[in-house]
């Protein structure tokens, strides 16, 4: 197994960088080796490594102890964020996905985050899917660069605020003149005035668009889990970082399969004959038919396990098994051959040995 990399070198860091830093650096390796976007060599395995630094460096517990102890101190699991019933880390991607709190904000440019949900069926989310995307963003206008003006010319600084985008107000008051700051109502508090406007925007300086991803779902996602997909939020002011596109999770209920975390339950029907004599079937998993051994005087309600044919945990794709739970079915309607066999078998059965109706019987009786 190769050797786990210092976490500040996956990051590009020294020891000791700011949580600042930590999160600048976490945020543009994301976006470069994101598998659903990158052209990087082995992006995926990158991305995860990223991730992997993230969650431990943005963590001041686990900075703490990593600092301390290295590796030793780690856990090793990549996608710490898929919580709340879900998706988290990719915390950052797939939150509490993936429900969990998420990252705020630090620079007032930065784009907005976008939330929106999304229902897939259940084969979609225990077996993994791919889903194209649009969504509407508001970004800096391409033509003026988020000016507002037609051309660089058109800008000048407010000569009533000199640039600052705020103007002092004096008031007279019972105390005395009392001093406020208010935005520039000349430039609106953009320090700026345009003589002419971009005629893409009309000034406003930001556009409405529509951007369109292909956004990997991980197999073994669940209801409430929230994914988050890097950089595809409303654009950010003057060059600073887009926000992130946030989807959460409904899935449909499948007609026959039930889930119970990551393994998988099916009842399945037997007959008097098979369970008595005991058979050889072919079950249904989310991965197709596989051949069960019904052994011969199993029981209505005995659960069977298929050890690894459930689905994937988020997190750290660890399969879970599907339990095959036995129905057994009393014949109706019987046919009169039919009667007259279990008639037969009625009079086969031991009279010396106790039934378990005479048990029960005998329990209510003594």
């Amino acid at each position: 197994m190769a050797e786990k990399r210092d976490y500040y070198e996956v990051l590009g860091l020294t020891k000791g960088a700011s949580a600042d830093d930590i999160k600048k650096a976490y945020r543009s390796l994301a976006k470069k080796y994101h598998p659903d976007v990158s052209q990087e060599k082995d992006a995926e395995a990158k991305f995860k490594e990223v991730q992997e630094a993230y969650d431990t460096l943005n963590d001041p517990n686990k900075k703490a102890q990593y600092d301390q102890f290295g590796h030793q101190s780690q856990q090793g699991d990549p996608f710490g964020g898929f919580g709340g019933g879900g998706f988290g880390g990719f915390d950052d991607i797939i939150n509490s996905f993936f429900g969990g709190g998420r990252t705020q904000r630090r620079e007032k440019n930065e784009g907005d985050d976008i939330n929106m949900r999304m229902t897939i069926d259940f084969m979609e989310a225990v077996l993994g899917t791919k889903k194209a995307v649009d969504v509407e963003i508001t970004e800096d206008c391409r033509h003026c660069h988020g000016s507002g003006a037609e051309s660089s010319k058109d800008i000048h600084t407010c000569t009533r605020c000199h640039g600052s985008g705020y103007i002092n107000v004096d008031q007279r008051t019972m105390f005395g003149t009392m001093r406020t700051q208010q935005p520039c109502p000349t430039c609106g508090g953009k320090g700026q005035t345009i003589d002419n406007k971009c005629h893409v925007c009309s000034g406003q300086g930001r556009v409405r668009n529509k951007k369109h991803v292909d956004v990997k779902i991980p197999a073994g996602v669940d209801n409430e889990m929230t994914l988050r997909v890097p950089g595809y939020g409303h654009g950010g002011k003057n060059n600073a970082e887009a926000g992130d596109l946030y989807i959460t999770f409904r899935v449909r209920a499948h007609k026959m399969f039930k889930r119970n975390g990551t393994d998988i339950i099916l009842d399945i029907p037997v007959t008097f004959t098979q369970a008595a004599l005991g058979d050889k079937i072919e079950v249904p998993t989310i991965y197709g038919n596989v051949e069960l051994t019904i052994p011969s005087g199993i029981q209505s309600g005995t659960s069977l396990r298929l050890k690894d044919k459930g689905t994937s945990d988020v997190r750290t794709g660890k399969k879970g098994d599907q339990y095959v739970n036995v129905v057994i079915e009393t014949p109706k309607n019987l046919s009169s051959e039919e009667k007259k066999l279990f008639e037969q078998l009625k009079n086969l059965e031991n009279p010396r040995k106790k039934s378990s109706w005479d048990k029960f019987k005998e329990f209510f009786t003594n």
